[in-house]
């Protein structure tokens, strides 16, 4: 099987179910955003700080696997090889914010992006989380998408979050409090 078809050398590709829609469409930019968001993760897991925060990740890999093939096929072409994003994988993000959240300092200030090269990875996944979200509601305003595609976006971007915190934590690196003085 070749890896190239010549299918979108016009500037089209295909969704789940067939349709032929143009590459610069909004759809496709959500779950190419959302593709991204897991390339930038694979950044994260090569720099494998802990065993925990690598099964953490791998999670989110596959999740945002079935995200991007929710978010590529149109509800009014329900397939039965379709899984879409379900609450439970929300309420998984939760469950990690929570848990690792008790284990932090509590925040009194905003903090930098940044600290050791894992954590400041992490922080920059996040902003392609929230780039990600902001295009998936765009995309919520004008076709079906469910609701749970927003939901598990804005969780995740809150678990990257505490998760970069974590990793620095761990690490004995400290967090660069935002000083609008400067």
């Amino acid at each position: 099987m070749k890896i190239y078809t010549k299918a979108g050398d016009k500037g089209e590709t295909s969704l789940f179910g067939g349709t032929r829609v143009s590459k610069d469409v909004l759809r496709i930019e959500a779950y190419g955003t959302v593709d991204e968001i897991n390339s930038v993760i694979g950044i994260c897991r090569s720099m494998n700080t802990t065993q925990e925060l690598d099964r953490i990740l791998d999670e989110i890999q596959h999740d945002l696997f079935r995200l991007g093939a929710d978010l590529a096929t149109p509800r009014s072409e329900e397939k039965r090889t379709v899984i879409r994003m379900r609450e439970r994988e929300v309420i998984r993000l939760e469950s990690h914010i929570d848990r690792i959240d008790t284990t932090l300092e509590p925040l009194r200030n905003f903090i930098l992006p940044g600290g050791n090269r894992s954590a400041a990875m992490l922080h920059f996944t996040r902003t392609v989380c929230r780039r990600a979200e902001r295009l998936v509601v765009r995309l919520a305003h004008d076709e079906d998408i469910g609701e749970m595609p927003v939901k598990y976006l804005n969780r995740l971007s809150d678990l990257l979050f505490v998760l970069a915190r974590w990793v620095n934590a761990v690490s004995n690196t400290p967090e660069t409090k935002w000083n609008p003085d400067q």
